[in-house]
């Protein structure tokens, strides 16, 4: 039997097939001498042991589509970013580094600002103007009015998608939103995941809709963006693809280069000026990590 892992914890696999059925497995011995380890978002293969308990082994782990070592999941779709548009005001390097880490791990990424009711028209603006070259899907949202959340659920759709963001930003608020029309077997599921020992805040994956899954992701917070190379930095950031074959100079790093097609388009605002200082504080910092 074929199903998804949706949590893992103290070396139990509770296990999601057909039908909204949760299975508790452990997984065979065979995968710790592979140094294999199950991860949540894992499609595997089980053995039923005792159907009435639903309980049963893993033995087999498909082929993964990609995986993140913080948090440690995998087979993601996306990734829907969320900050706030405004209570906190989103810290933008922050932002661009969660970016970075999906772009880095070749994550599709969904662009949620939270907290629509909140923000004035013209702070909307200036976050869709700081943005809107990266090419993502850019929403605007409020987990207290429930605007747009309607376009957000279309686009999570089919997919296994990580909510990814600070705290403070209303993710659990969103989270709980998008559960509202959960069935009540997927309730019951909750229950018996968090029931006894095993209550301890993991990665999680929460079926929303028939094969339409969302990840909270606890995980996500703290980012660790400085374990690759300075040079490689520029692959992260979408808006400067157009660029690289403009240059003057073929790997233009696009910091004290002249004749840079980068600058030249901060210059004339097809790139935005807010990108692009992240993108100069982030090379900077991975300079400075090289020299010690």
């Amino acid at each position: 039997m074929q199903g998804k892992i949706i949590k893992g914890i103290a070396g139990f696999y509770y296990v999601n097939v057909v039908e909204s059925i949760v299975y508790e497995c452990k997984a065979k011995g065979a995968f710790r001498k592979e140094k294999r380890k199950p991860l949540v978002g894992d499609n595997v293969e089980i053995d039923i042991l005792d159907e009435a308990e639903r309980k049963g082994n893993i033995t087999e782990i498909l082929e993964r589509k990609n995986e993140l070592i913080r948090p440690a999941v995998a087979n993601i779709d996306q990734a829907l970013v969320v900050f706030a548009v405004t209570k906190p005001k989103p810290h933008l390097n922050l932002l661009d580094r969660f970016l970075v880490m999906m772009e880095r791990s070749q994550i599709p990424v969904v662009l949620c600002f939270n907290k629509k009711d909140l923000a004035g028209e013209k702070e909307i603006q200036e976050l869709y103007e700081i943005y809107k070259g990266t090419g993502y899907p850019i929403v605007f949202v409020s987990a207290f009015t429930q605007e747009n959340v309607k376009e957000i659920q279309e686009l999570l759709r089919g997919k296994t998608t990580a909510i990814a963001g600070p705290s403070g930003v209303g993710k659990s608020s969103l989270i709980n939103t998008l559960q509202s029309n959960v069935s009540m077997e997927t309730g019951s599921i909750s229950e018996k995941i968090e029931r006894g020992k095993h209550t301890t805040r993991h990665s999680e994956l929460i079926e929303i809709d028939r094969e339409t899954y969302i990840m909270d992701t606890p995980g996500f917070s703290s980012l660790y963006t400085n374990d690759f190379e300075k040079e490689e930095l520029k692959e992260f950031f979408p808006e400067f693809q157009n660029c690289e074959e403009v240059c003057r100079f073929q790997g233009c790093d696009h910091i004290h280069e002249p004749d840079c097609a980068v600058k030249a388009a901060v210059e004339k605002g097809i790139i935005h000026p807010k990108r692009y200082e992240s993108y100069q504080e982030l090379y900077q910092e991975l300079k400075e990590r090289k020299r010690y």
